[in-house]
């Protein structure tokens, strides 16, 4: 356990790319930096790394962000973003693990506050997460050895580039930039 100002506790701690403490199962909006989670999404392979070539993270969720209505496109950016908290996992076995979920989901609590967008995926947003699946697969997988979920699906039509990571933290932060620079700032409650 990690000791703070006062003596109470928030449990273990990671150290991120900036050199903060991240506590993940005690995470906090104003602990959440957008250099740390586009450094992150930017070193993680998808597929766990099954890929035929690097693609990471990031380069996955920029590309939905320009795919979706401009109303979801931050929320389409950042659907990723506790990956940068808790890693990456497959989806079978995220699937079967109900105390890594609920991990999960409070980090994205505290990503949603901190960029002020519900937590909750839009239906959109689910839906190209799905479709993009057949562009990457057409692009850094082998042949299925079997039929997807997706598949009878329309791929989402986006270019699949594998960016190297430094390429792809760039495109993230200047996507994010982009996106909240036209997004109102949340409300802030008055004492």
């Amino acid at each position: 356990m990690s000791e703070q100002a006062g003596g109470w506790t928030r449990g273990d701690w990671m150290q991120t790319f900036t050199g903060r403490q991240f506590f993940p199962l005690d995470p906090r909006p104003d602990e959440i930096d957008t250099r740390d989670i586009a450094h992150a999404l930017s070193m993680i392979c998808r597929y766990g790394g099954h890929a035929s070539r690097f693609y990471s993270v990031a380069e996955h969720c920029v590309l939905m962000s320009r795919a979706v209505a401009p109303e979801h496109a931050l929320w389409a950016l950042l659907h990723d973003a506790t990956e940068a908290y808790v890693g990456d996992m497959v989806r079978p076995l995220k699937r079967q693990i109900p105390h890594y979920q609920a991990i999960e989901h409070g980090v994205m609590v505290a990503i949603s506050q901190r960029f002020g967008v519900v937590p909750e995926m839009p239906p959109e947003v689910k839906d190209a997460d799905n479709r993009i699946l057949l562009d990457e697969r057409a692009v850094v997988l082998t042949t299925p050895p079997a039929s997807w979920h997706q598949d009878g699906m329309k791929p989402l039509g986006v270019k699949v580039e594998c960016l190297p990571p430094h390429r792809a933290e760039y495109e993230y932060r200047r996507r994010l930039d982009e996106l909240l620079a036209t997004t109102p700032e949340p409300a802030q409650e008055t004492p």
